[in-house]
């Protein structure tokens, strides 16, 4: 496996589809329809704010997203909703997804999302993309990092706590050793993503 620091151009539209299937579950009524959805998810998209996990063929395994005050993985602006839904429609899309923003913080390094592909789930790609965001986190001087994960998703808090208790294998382990954590909170609704 092969873990890098941004996307590669070539594989911005799998990532765009990749974070949809991912999390149309949650965006779906905000961000659908998905061809809509799709379209602006990738309009957005932020190569220079992901980790991504390629097997040893180059084929893209899964994404981890991060914030800065600079932008988000998956960030945008009004112009970028109008652009893809219309005057109208951007509207009550800005509004809702204002209400779910998630404010960039100094003491913590806030990912902003982590996806794998169905057919990689398992073989430890979220892992080493753990690992690879706790030693970017460390790299750029913050003790933290933190995930919201939103309380539908049980499968992947439940993930991520067995992650913190494995030992010395397991990233978030070794980054406790460091004195890095990942925070796990709870988040009722759905994710904010960058938007304002």
């Amino acid at each position: 496996m092969i873990i890098s620091a941004g996307i590669a151009e070539d594989d911005m539209n799998t990532a765009a589809r990749l974070y949809w299937e991912a999390f149309q579950g949650k965006l779906g009524f905000v961000m659908g329809p998905k061809a809509k959805g799709l379209k602006f998810v990738r309009r957005v998209l932020r190569a220079d704010h992901a980790i991504c996990a390629h097997d040893d063929n180059g084929q893209l395994l899964g994404v981890a997203g991060f914030k800065t005050i600079k932008g988000a993985l998956v960030g945008g602006d009004f112009a970028d909703l109008r652009a893809t839904y219309g005057f109208l429609s951007a509207l009550w899309r800005a509004l809702l997804l204002h209400m779910l923003e998630r404010d960039t913080e100094n003491d913590r390094f806030l990912m902003d999302g982590i996806f794998v592909t169905q057919s990689a789930r398992g073989q430890g790609v979220g892992t080493a993309l753990l690992d690879a965001i706790t030693k970017t986190a460390k790299d750029r001087g913050y003790t933290e990092v933190r995930l919201d994960v939103i309380n539908t998703n049980p499968p992947c808090a439940r993930a991520l706590r067995t992650a913190r208790l494995q030992g010395d294998q397991n990233p978030v382990a070794r980054a406790a050793e460091t004195h890095l954590r990942l925070r796990l909170r709870h988040h009722h609704g759905a994710p904010g993503h960058g938007f304002f």
